[in-house]
């Protein structure tokens, strides 16, 4: 495969310094892998501190601003990042007002979020921890006890964020980043395998003609393999997928996502037929959101997130956001 890379042991380190240079409003740490919000820690504002492994860009690193994250910590390649990042983020954002750790359900993001957590508090610092866990394709898989987290996580960093940048108290914004993952769910679909720089070609074996329905980010086996479907069909089953779990009565909000390798051309095509089905059952759509915003590397396919929100978490939606992968109201 063909990368626009040096080595693959500098790919994280090279796309940090990048960021660096392209986005002077961030502080990025290349060696600590912490990318921090140039004004943090904020007198009085909750912190919120997110990471994982890279190769989902632009979560998180691309979500570090006003009205989302204070702090974004990048692991290697699908890899978690470990305790030492997330306690430096949390010391570099903390402001009194304490931490909110937000979490995606893969094992090792667990268990390392839960140690940093630990010893953030051995410093005096005050922890609080959201788990994401919204996909609905695969309960148990390789990489995680229960449901896996995925596109819900980029509406949790969003609301949450708005809520912290509020001034709202830690307790209050945990609750709403709580609320906000309770009432979201996600499936994706794979036309194609993404390929890692350490390996050099496609992570699995996956056919011409054939797609794989409800795979995670990072590429690991879905519901079932299926023949090659049209958009409107993918759309069928992944809005039924999602619908059927989350029972929505109130709007939603709606992200099609890519997963890195898709053109927009195609997602916007998608997000029409989504929209068709959507309608079709009834289900009333307040914001929508099309792009790449957490990708695998370069796979083909898209993810659907559908979040049903009451009047505060729409206005936290649309309240102003300023980060290199999500803008608006500024």
């Amino acid at each position: 495969m063909k990368m626009l890379i040096n080595v693959p042991e500098t790919v994280v380190a090279d796309a940090l310094r990048g960021l660096a240079a392209a986005h002077p409003e961030l502080t990025v740490d290349v060696e600590n892998r912490v990318i921090v919000r140039r004004d943090a820690p904020v007198a009085g504002k909750v912190g919120l501190v997110s990471g994982g492994g890279s190769g989902h860009e632009p979560l998180h690193g691309g979500f570090v601003g006003p009205g989302m994250l204070s702090a974004a910590c990048p692991g290697e390649v699908f890899t978690s990042p470990v305790p030492d990042q997330m306690l430096r983020a949390a010391a570099a954002v903390d402001s009194g007002a304490g931490v909110l750790f937000i979490v995606k359900n893969y094992t090792g993001d667990v268990l390392n979020f839960d140690m940093a957590a630990e010893l953030a508090e051995d410093e005096g610092i005050q922890v609080a921890k959201v788990l994401v866990n919204d996909d609905v394709a695969v309960t148990d898989s390789l990489y995680t006890a229960g449901r896996r987290g995925t596109g819900a996580t980029l509406f949790v960093e969003k609301i949450a964020g708005a809520a912290a940048d509020e001034g709202m108290p830690l307790e209050r914004v945990e609750a709403i980043a709580r609320q906000v993952n309770e009432n979201s769910r996600s499936f994706g679909v794979a036309l194609s395998a993404c390929s890692t720089p350490a390996k050099g070609s496609p992570t699995f074996d996956l056919p011409p003609g054939e797609l794989e329905l409800g795979i995670g980010i990072h590429g690991e086996p879905g519901r079932e393999r299926r023949a090659m479907m049209t958009s409107g069909e993918i759309a069928e089953a992944a809005v039924e997928a999602v619908v059927e779990d989350l029972k929505p009565r109130n709007p939603v909000l709606v992200l099609v996502n890519g997963m890195g390798a898709t053109p927009l051309l195609e997602l916007y095509g998608f997000n029409a037929e989504v929209h068709r089905v959507l309608a079709a059952r009834g289900v009333p759509v307040a914001r929508v959101l099309v792009g790449n915003y957490v990708t695998s590397l370069d796979m083909a396919g898209a993810s659907l997130t559908l979040c049903q929100v009451d009047e505060e978490m729409l206005r936290l939606w649309d309240a102003p956001v300023k980060t290199p992968g999500l803008r608006w109201g500024v």
